[in-house]
């Protein structure tokens, strides 16, 4: 009796708690290049088309896009006049347009906040965006296949919110934001990030694969890899994801992937390294086939949606009301001895 009633409480502690991240076997970041550009001291956005990488820096007076060769000296810039507030994270389209992730709001007191698209050529376009809870400070940006953004929320406790437009965006808007679901996620012990294990839980960066098929969340610390299936990028955000850790680097902001799945990674600081894990996206398709296509619920950096809780209530009830009659029938059996 006292093992089967051991066995139900072990069973409400899983449902009631949260999974560590899928465990994979990833090899450790190698360097690609040192950044040492003077204008890049805080790097924040990374986008790579495989023969070139393109950097966002964070702040700045006007808009700005450095293209990088894979030594990382800068080859040129790609810049428009329109000032942005807080820019954060970077994103490119299939098209060839850069979006700039004018979200970033420690304070919380922005009305609005914006995306920024670049053409290549140099013609930016603003679109302002509002959410519909308050403000919030945002430094992960994912376009996903259709060309629609998602915003990721940095909470120095893990509980990163998902927002998406309601709707078309509109120039220069605002275009309310809705809220699509949230990411849990637990510190780690991986080293490295300004702000000690606490950074192991906020979200800085994220990136998606050209094709959409696998999109990646960081910390300061860690990466975290979803593989997307039919391009429904909040569904994937539900899965269990792969980590992949990111050790040592100090303020670990940038992230981006090369076209054959490999991820790479960087940080803010003139001197710093971008790193490359080699194929990093694959771990995400293998675990995704491992586990089926339906997405999973809350892990260690895996989503809750609307209405995704309720199959954990269920069995959460389950195994109370098991509890409670294992505990009747024991108590039954005292008063007949």
């Amino acid at each position: 009796m006292r093992g089967i009633v051991a066995a139900a409480i072990v069973l409400v502690a899983f449902i009631g708690g949260t999974a560590p991240a899928m465990a994979q076997e990833a090899p450790a970041p190698q360097p690609v290049c040192k950044n040492s550009e003077s204008r890049l001291g805080e790097l924040s956005g990374l986008v790579s088309d495989g023969d070139h990488l393109y950097a966002l820096n964070d702040g700045g007076t006007k808009t700005q896009v450095f293209v990088l060769g894979r030594d990382c000296k800068v080859q040129k810039v790609i810049s428009a006049a329109t000032d942005p507030y807080d820019p954060e994270d970077l994103a490119r389209t299939a098209d060839g347009t850069f979006w700039l992730s004018d979200t970033g709001d420690n304070r919380k007191k922005r009305d609005t906040v914006a995306l920024i698209s670049l053409t290549p050529q140099g013609k930016a376009t603003l679109h302002r965006l509002t959410y519909p809870d308050g403000q919030h400070d945002v430094e992960a940006l994912i376009m996903d296949r259709s060309g629609t953004p998602y915003l990721i929320t940095k909470d120095v406790f893990g509980d990163a919110k998902v927002y998406r437009p309601t709707g078309p965006l509109a120039s220069p808007g605002p275009t309310p934001l809705e809220s699509v679901g949230s990411l849990q996620i637990k510190e780690t012990s991986t080293p490295g990030g300004p702000v000690g294990s606490i950074g192991s839980m906020t979200v800085t960066g994220a990136a998606s694969m050209a094709d959409g098929s696998v999109v990646a969340l960081r910390t300061y610390t860690d990466a975290y890899l979803y593989a997307v299936t039919d391009g429904d990028l909040k569904s994937a955000l539900q899965r269990e994801p792969v980590r992949v850790p990111l050790p040592n680097e100090k303020q670990g902001e940038a992230i981006a992937f090369d076209p054959d799945g490999t991820l790479l990674s960087g940080g803010e600081g003139v001197g710093e390294q971008i790193r490359a894990v080699k194929g990093a996206a694959a771990l995400a398709v293998d675990a995704a086939k491992s586990e089926g296509s339906t997405p999973g619920g809350t892990s260690a950096a895996g989503g809750s949606g609307q209405g995704s809780d309720f199959p954990y209530v269920q069995a959460g009830i389950a195994a109370v009301v098991v509890i409670g009659g294992l505990l009747l029938v024991g108590r039954l059996r005292k008063r007949r001895a």
